[in-house]
């Protein structure tokens, strides 16, 4: 079971201007092969399918906890979109004046077609997230060696991600899953070492570029946001500190597997109307569900 808090992990900026290209960018990082769609579903379903845990119950703690954070990663992702989307046509309810047409040279036409300018499970291009992009073998060595590379993928990504949009609200999102995806990197790679004793770490950083190039993820690093893997759950999936633990194989700080602090996190943003593309519904018809709600 998973248990949901209204919050985002991190406070999101609100974009200098709607910028439906910058969004269009960011959809890689939600559902392009390597993007949080499939961290989410690879560790899930990999979570769910895993025998064996008696034996090798830390590891299935550390790829649960790890799943459970990719929940939050999706969700901030969503929220970057929306914003960068929020505004992106002119505002007004008469069709007739072709509200949408000041969008309609944007790169992904489905955000204001097939959505209400909002995200959807797709990559930069428009294609559409797919169930084989998750592996799930059976095999405990191979599905870390997978998530290695996979999370190595994604780092790349964001990377070319932040290096496309100077946008404030973007950067942020980018920034904080530099780090942690950093974690799940060097997680991935811990939990290696100890199934085979290989010096994993020795690949690391991929790309070769430190997070301390990034304005956003250095901020985030200097609070050691780098070196903590969370227990996302008040009492379960509590042996994942066998594995993350010893030195970071950048700056030597000593790793840390803690509970996800209380009040972690930052408010939803609340997104604002969009009227010409019908959302939401007329005043009249609100007042009326607000009568019957009482």
């Amino acid at each position: 079971m998973i248990l949901r808090m209204d919050r985002l992990l991190i406070d999101l900026p609100k974009p200098k201007a709607p910028s439906p290209n910058d969004a269009a960018a960011v959809q890689e990082l939600l559902g392009g092969k390597y993007g949080e769609m499939s961290t989410l579903l690879n560790y899930t379903f990999q979570s769910f399918n895993f025998r064996g845990r008696k034996e090798l119950r830390p590891f299935y703690d550390l790829i649960a906890n790890i799943a459970t954070e990719e929940y939050g990663h999706i969700e901030l992702v969503s929220y970057t979109i929306n914003m960068l989307l929020s505004g992106a046509s002119t505002q007004g309810a008469d069709p007739t004046k072709a509200p949408l047409s000041s969008i309609k040279d944007a790169r992904n036409s489905y955000h204001w077609i097939a959505a209400g300018q909002t995200a959807l499970p797709m990559d930069s291009m428009g294609n559409w997230w797919n169930g084989s992009y998750v592996n799930s073998s059976g095999n405990l060595k191979q599905d870390l060696l997978f998530n290695f590379n996979l999370e190595c993928g994604a780092r790349a990504n964001k990377i070319r991600a932040y290096e496309s949009t100077k946008d404030p609200c973007a950067r942020a999102m980018i920034g904080y899953l530099l780090v942690r995806g950093g974690v799940h990197i060097v997680a991935y790679a811990r939990a290696l070492e100890k199934l085979t004793g290989a010096d994993v770490g020795k690949l690391l950083p991929i790309p070769d570029i430190s997070n301390k190039k990034f304005t956003e993820a250095k901020a985030h690093e200097a609070k050691g946001l780098h070196t903590k893997l969370y227990q996302f759950s008040p009492s379960d999936y509590s042996t994942a500190g066998k594995i993350w633990n010893g030195p970071h194989p950048e700056d030597g700080q000593e790793l840390v597997f803690e509970p996800l602090p209380e009040g972690y996190g930052a408010p939803v943003p609340d997104l604002e109307p969009e009227p010409q593309l019908n959302a939401p519904m007329d005043p009249d018809m609100l007042a009326d569900i607000a009568k019957r709600l009482g």
